[in-house]
């Protein structure tokens, strides 16, 4: 008998500095429609606590330090990682999960992070950036659920827009005539664009 389907796939996503073991971000997601009757069902978060947390992160990072190859069964968990520079990133999934998907995941996030910090994925930068590479976490996986691998889109959806195309806030001309004007300029443009239709 088949077991229920998903599309809960990832249990965690963690980012840790090898240098101090440090936690730089770490995500633990639970399914979002659990079971009422069962504690113990596959989408559970299994390490509800910080300190439990902690606990599996040291012993993950004791055992990836060692290891040639990129997945590991851990815990009872699968586990896909990346080492960059200084950080290991960390997908965690269920037992049974797919570790092909979730290797597509980690991946998706390196080379995501190449892109938004110019391939410097190191532990100074990603602190630095904080806020891009949470929402490039966010836009690749939702409660749980992989929502985009593809590492151009998830740059293009989080990276901030070029210094040289932000216009400089001592140009606009906020008088009467210079909203005139870009009233003007706003109902020109959207006259053109109804005529490309």
């Amino acid at each position: 008998m088949p077991t229920n389907l998903s599309l809960f796939s990832v249990n965690a996503i963690l980012i840790i500095s090898t240098d101090d073991r440090s936690r730089i971000l770490t995500r633990y997601y639970s399914a979002p429609h659990a079971p009422l009757s069962s504690t113990s069902h596959p989408g559970a978060n299994p390490y509800p606590s910080v300190k439990e947390q902690k606990a599996f992160e040291k012993g993950l990072l004791e055992k990836t330090n060692k290891q040639t190859s990129d997945v590991i069964l851990y815990d009872g968990r699968v586990v896909v990682f990346k080492m960059e520079g200084d950080v290991m990133l960390y997908v965690v999934g269920g037992g049974d999960e797919n570790e092909i998907m979730l290797f597509g995941v980690v991946l998706a996030l390196r080379d995501a992070l190449a892109i938004l910090l110019k391939n410097s994925t190191d532990k100074r930068t990603l602190v630095e950036n904080y806020d891009l590479v949470s929402l490039a976490i966010d836009e690749i996986i939702d409660d749980g659920i992989i929502l985009e691998t593809d590492p151009v889109v998830v740059a293009s959806r989080v990276s901030k827009p070029p210094a040289q195309d932000i216009t400089s806030v001592k140009n606009i001309d906020l008088s009467e005539q210079g909203l005139l004007n870009a009233w003007e300029f706003g109902k020109l443009k959207l006259a053109e664009r109804m005529r490309q239709l």
